[in-house]
């Protein structure tokens, strides 16, 4: 196994480095480079390591022919073409916890330098004015503070403003009634927000549903003499209505350590009485960046070195702790994807995976995933289990999935089934000694069966004799046999046979197979 490379392409703690090399993990720190002299070197590396200056465009991508995985260090990941990586099946990870308390904190920061004119005062001050009576500010206590987006950030502002014995309100999509109530906030609709918050902190994703969530049209329906703060990301407010509120006095002050563009050089918030900025120094502590360059090292090593999937953005995540088990499950789900895949040759309309027993208490998505990696893999080599769900997706492919926590004949068993033009069919596979991929049904014939390398797959009549030319044929054609497995339906009837060969089975020797009394359908198929 080569051992696997890692550029960090930004600056980062020295500390992530070393976890790489701690790892078994060889790690470049080169930083600093244009697109085109990143290009130029990212083929030869398996993961990429990033803060917010690298830009991992699609050409990147084009050019990163071995990469595996990119990693974030931070929440925010505008400078990664997601939908591009997804693609190339490349894993995009983030650290959305490293950071959470150094931003929330910062947020706070900005609600008191707002309630109090902290920026102005200082400056007045400092040019010899002492304007003691220049300034009336307001406490929090006892003010309603809207919360737009209640998620791990925005829960660590409400325990700090509850902490400042203000009122929470909080608007979230996502927010449960019990969440809520554990969080000690009230649960509210948006324009409830707007009409009641004395403060109005955001602390939501940029996404097309949340974009200018602080339109025109919503500012108007603020509570006057509001002050707002953005540490979250640019883009949540339209700018332009934000400076009619400032410059109106409808809106009392606005605070904003983010931009719609970054670096903001220009503004026409710039000047603006009661407005306050600060360069996006939302995760600017030693102790933030620490932290998420060291979560960031971890999570790519353990993907690199166990498999275990962290704060993936496009992929299902898989713990080191749950990789060891799910790995031979991923194992069974792909080999069976791949059978059926190799095997239809008619148009998939609907694909379901169905786990039975043991299988169904698994998190299903990385089983899901792997059955669909094996299933197009037959149409193209660069499918892997995080692009599978994307193509299948792309092809218009209906993926289902079903749990039957009750054992059957089997104590664990993963059913792949498919429907085409020509009806449903379905193979299933099992875990022999929790650990082994082994076949034991294939389109309604009990058959037990590794399914493993070179194989060929024989659809006959049963008669007697039939094994022995089959059998013939093969040393004929100097092709050793490994394992030899049977299936049928009755005797007499539809047989199954698969054998798994040490050679690619050459195409005249399936057809010379194909010629054989009985025979229904021959194909070669590898594993």
């Amino acid at each position: 196994m080569t051992t696997p490379k890692v550029l960090i392409s930004d600056s980062m703690d020295p500390r992530a480095a070393s976890i790489f090399r701690e790892r078994g993990i060889h790690v470049d720190e080169i930083t600093g480079k244009t697109p085109e002299e990143l290009a130029a070197i990212i083929g030869e590396y398996d993961g990429l390591a990033i803060r917010s200056s690298t830009k991992v465009t699609s050409k990147i991508l084009e050019a990163a022919t071995n990469l595996k995985v990119v990693g974030r260090a931070g929440i925010g990941v505008d400078n990664i073409d997601i939908p591009a990586a997804t693609a190339r099946g490349v894993v995009v990870m983030n650290t959305p916890f490293g950071n959470s308390i150094t931003t929330a904190e910062h947020a706070i920061a900005l609600i008191f330098a707002l309630a109090r004119q902290i920026p102005e005062a200082n400056a007045q001050t400092q040019a010899g004015l002492w304007p003691k009576n220049g300034f009336m500010g307001v406490e929090v206590t006892g003010k309603v503070l809207g919360l737009i987006g209640a998620g791990n950030i925005g829960s660590i502002v409400a325990a700090r403003a509850l902490g400042l014995k203000m009122k929470v309100v909080a608007f979230d999509p996502f927010l449960t009634e019990d969440r809520a109530i554990e969080m000690g906030v009230e649960k509210v609709e948006l324009d409830g927000l707007l009409a009641r918050a004395d403060f109005i902190t955001l602390h939501t994703p940029l996404t097309d549903q949340t974009r200018n969530i602080l339109s025109k049209e919503n500012l108007s329906k603020t509570k006057k003499g509001v002050r707002i703060i953005n540490c979250a990301r640019g883009g949540l407010i339209d700018e332009a209505a934000l400076k009619e509120g400032l410059d109106s006095g409808h809106i009392a002050g606005a605070a904003l350590d983010v931009f719609v563009s970054e670096p903001a050089k220009e503004s026409p918030l710039f000047g603006t009485p009661n407005f306050i900025c600060t360069p996006h120094l939302g995760a600017s502590t030693t102790e933030a960046q620490v932290n998420v360059a060291l979560q960031v090292a971890e999570q790519m090593a353990d993907y690199l070195v166990n498999g275990g999937v962290t704060n993936a953005l496009n992929m299902p995540s898989l713990s080191a702790e749950e990789a060891p088990k799910l790995r031979p499950y991923m194992a069974l789900a792909e080999k069976l994807g791949s059978l059926v895949g190799q095997l239809t040759t008619s148009t998939i309309q609907r694909i379901s995976i169905h786990t039975e027993g043991a299988a169904a208490e698994l998190n299903a998505k990385p089983i899901v995933a792997a059955v669909l990696a094996g299933f197009l893999r037959v149409q193209s080599d660069s499918v892997n289990m995080v692009n599978a769900p994307f193509l299948a997706k792309e092809r218009g492919l209906e993926v289902r999935e079903v749990k039957t926590e009750k054992a059957g004949d089997y104590h664990t068993m993963i059913r792949v089934s498919v429907k085409t033009d020509a009806g449903e069919r379905s193979v299933a596979g099992t875990l022999f000694s929790n650990s082994e991929p082994r076949l034991v049904e294939l389109f309604g014939i009990k058959v037990e069966a590794e399914l493993t390398g070179h194989m060929m797959y024989i659809v006959n009549e049963d008669a007697p004799g039939f094994i022995g030319r089959i059998g013939t044929l093969l040393g004929e054609n100097s092709i050793n046999i490994g394992t030899f497995n049977l299936g049928r339906r009755e005797a007499g009837g539809e047989a199954i046979l698969l054998l798994s060969v040490d050679s690619r089975v050459p195409a005249s020797v399936l057809e010379t197979a194909r010629a054989v009394p009985g025979v229904k359908r021959v194909m070669a198929l590898a594993f």
